[in-house]
């Protein structure tokens, strides 16, 4: 039995998701985002407390949502840079 070249691949024109995002997905972040304010009051809150443990972490989360997670480097078991080979399905090693 042959494959197909396009196995596992929608055809041309079609999405693979045609209702789109379930509504509710959309009501619950819409609801979140209501409370933004606050949370972030809060997060502030906790930056200013004496509790070091929850005074980092509070600061952390409102550096991540501000500037985003710092980038991580990739690399691999001995520290060095990490290759990637890429093989087609049909290529022998």
């Amino acid at each position: 039995m042959e494959k197909s070249k396009n196995a596992g691949q929608f055809k041309k024109g079609k999405s693979g998701n045609p209702g789109g995002r379930p509504k509710e997905v959309g009501d619950v972040r819409e609801l979140a985002k209501q409370y933004t304010a606050e949370a972030i009051e809060r997060l502030v809150d906790w930056m200013r407390s004496d509790e070091p443990k929850a005074s980092v972490a509070a600061a952390n989360t409102l550096l991540d949502r501000a500037w985003g997670k710092a980038p991580q480097a990739l690399t691999g078991d001995d520290g060095g840079p990490v290759k990637i080979i890429m093989v087609r399905g049909d290529d022998k090693l």
